[in-house]
């Protein structure tokens, strides 16, 4: 196991996720930039980016990994009640980068965002090749909550959620799981594990695990038809 951090050339080489330090959990690499080619190469490889506003670039693959099987989403009896009832709408793709503001904006708990204005304008480049996608939910034409992500073959990387009236990104991340199984997605990956999505029902995985599954859907194809600017039902 490596003791430093490996520094990003010009190439889109990354070290193997096993040379990540074990503290902080999960830390692999320092630089690099946000181009296109280097995020997927990252995303491919089972890693992400993630730092703080006056930072460098830094970049992870965790150990254990938090991960979503779709079929396992956890629906609480509140709200089950809640979702039957909502008046809200869900789209894909209709509003990436008011999803991506959403998730920058300043939290109840803090100010501080790894959103930058560098990280949103490659993920805009991102989703106008059809690699990242959004999912919204309306209160008539009110943007309330939603998330995005990053496409891989039959895997999904969630990056940020946000909701601005309660439930909203859980309903999100509920109607996400929805579609992706209609299209044959099985999992979503979390990154890391936290309260809010163990509530949800999101997982740890030995990073190994996760790679090996990662290694099996990432070639694999999802039918274009999924991720065009749509309405869901629940």
């Amino acid at each position: 196991m490596t003791t430093y951090l490996t520094q990003l050339d010009a190439s889109l080489r990354f070290p193997s996720p096993e040379d990540a330090l074990t503290e902080p959990n999960g830390l692999l690499a320092i630089g690099g930039d946000l181009t296109p080619a280097r995020l997927l190469a990252a995303y491919y490889n089972g890693i992400f980016p993630w730092y703080g506003a006056h930072q460098p670039i830094l970049w992870w693959s965790p150990d254990p990994r938090g991960v979503l099987p779709v079929h396992a989403v956890h629906i609480s009896r509140t709200l089950a009640k809640n979702l039957k009832k909502t008046t809200f709408r869900f789209t894909v793709n209709y509003a990436f980068m008011r999803v991506v503001t959403g998730c920058a904006a300043p939290r109840s708990y803090s100010d501080d965002t790894w959103i930058t204005p560098e990280f949103m304008a490659s993920y805009s480049m991102l989703h106008k090749m059809g690699r990242a996608h959004s999912i919204e939910v309306w209160d008539d034409d009110e943007l309330v909550g939603g998330l995005y992500g990053i496409s891989v073959g039959r895997i999904f990387c969630g990056e940020s959620m946000f909701h601005l009236k309660p439930d909203a990104s859980k309903m999100a991340l509920v109607i996400l799981c929805k579609h992706l199984r209609e299209y044959g997605v099985p999992l979503i990956d979390c990154q890391m594990q936290n309260n809010y999505l163990a509530t949800m029902g999101v997982q740890e995985w030995p990073r190994a695990d996760f790679l090996n599954v990662l290694h099996d859907l990432r070639e694999q194809q999802v039918a274009e038809i999924c991720w065009r600017p749509q309405e869901l039902i629940l």
